[in-house]
């Protein structure tokens, strides 16, 4: 019985990765595939590729947290218990994907998994209460940074790195099949400059993908570490494996909601938003946080906006009380490479609004979706944990 317990375990943890696949997948090569950079195929790969070394280095410390400082004794990790925290996490994250919404991971499994504590009396309050804080300080950080780039360095960024978007109708990487043997493909005709362009937005996909490994590997494998019914290094490679599974398959749906549907970000923006936030996860995760990219993301998005917008005048001027036109279109108030005027010269009328950047219906979508995924996975586990008699708590 235990052997089929944790072969059935080990199968619910493959199917939280294929959904973490899912999830992470758009965010971090949304905009590379929206762009017409790259092919779904080649996204897919390279965030396998990339989340495997980042969950098999720093993704280490985060299974540490859950698996065993989450909850102060690792005994309540059952076979079975595993089984329902896994089963949780998993369908709250399928149900996300289903919708093309890339949910919160990091929300939904340590929600599952404090339920548990929680339902046991064995939750670790403190540690508990340090992920929650840093997930309020963490937001507010990404804001901030993005407020100062967007005021006071995104035009010279714009200016210097020049980004264009692929027109020729064809992603400039794709993976031809038409052999008897996979190749990759290109397409003919393109610039220099757009190749450099271009290259530059898919590494910071591949730096977003890194980071999603170190933050994301833990909410499927901590609970069978943290019970000792799987070793670290099988746990982790299963994981992955599982993860790229996920990239190939169900990231499908969110690719097209994060490259084309929710928003027209310029490209020059989608890599200020990815550097920021992939640094700030990966900083967490080095300290064994759980972080969501997804909020961290939104909120440097926000903020970008607030700082791009808040050019049209100066410090001095908003001082006195002088109105200051704020709005997320601002980000696209220059064109790539349009020489970078000075702050209080900027036109108001430049700037576009915010319902040129965002689709209300898709954003309408993600947000209630980012709030109810983790909320399924957290009430779903504690009910089970506390009224069903099967697990003997």
């Amino acid at each position: 019985m235990t052997e089929v317990l944790l072969f059935v375990g080990i199968l619910v943890a493959i199917f939280v990765g294929y959904n973490i696949g899912g999830a992470t997948t758009g965010p971090a090569f949304g905009p590379a595939v929206g762009a017409n950079i790259i092919s779904k195929g080649i996204a897919a790969a390279l965030m396998s590729v990339f989340f495997a070394i980042g969950a098999l280095t720093i993704g280490r410390q985060v299974v540490d947290t859950l698996g065993n400082e989450l909850v102060t004794s690792t005994e309540i990790f059952t076979l079975e218990a595993n089984v329902a925290v896994l089963f949780f996490i998993g369908g709250a994250l399928f149900i996300g994907n289903y919708a093309g919404v890339p949910a919160s991971t990091s929300m939904t499994a340590v929600g599952a998994i404090a339920a548990l504590g929680f339902a046991t009396g064995e939750l670790n309050v403190a540690v508990l209460g340090e992920i929650a804080i840093w997930w309020i300080v963490a937001p507010i950080i990404g804001f901030w940074i993005g407020g100062v780039v967007g005021r006071y360095f995104y035009t010279r960024i714009n200016e210097w790195v020049a980004i264009e978007e692929n027109t020729t109708g064809s992603p400039l990487l794709s993976i031809d099949t038409s052999g008897h043997v996979p190749r990759l493909g290109t397409v003919a005709g393109v610039s220099r400059r757009e190749w450099t362009g271009s290259l530059l937005v898919v590494v910071i996909g591949c730096l977003m993908g890194f980071s999603s490994g170190t933050s994301n590997i833990a909410n499927a494998v901590a609970p069978l570490v943290g019970s000792g019914e799987l070793a670290e290094d099988p746990a982790l490679i299963i994981g992955s494996i599982a993860v790229a599974i996920g990239a190939f398959t169900i990231a499908r749906r969110t690719l097209d909601t994060l490259g084309n549907d929710i928003t027209n970000l310029p490209l020059t923006a989608a890599v200020v938003v990815a550097v920021i936030s992939s640094t700030i996860v990966v900083g967490l995760s080095w300290i064994g946080i759980p972080a969501s990219f997804v909020v961290i993301a939104t909120m440097a998005i926000v903020g970008l906006g607030w700082g791009r917008a808040t050019r049209t005048t100066r410090l001095s001027d908003a001082a006195r009380g002088e109105e200051t036109a704020v709005s997320v279109g601002a980000l696209t108030a220059d064109e790539e490479g349009e020489p970078s005027p000075e702050i209080g010269e900027e036109k108001v009328s430049d700037i576009p609004k915010a319902s040129d950047l965002f689709d209300p219906t898709t954003t309408a979508r993600v947000i209630l979706m980012q709030n109810v995924v983790p909320l399924i996975s957290t009430v779903g586990a504690f009910l089970t944990f506390r009224y069903v008699p099967l697990f003997g708590f």
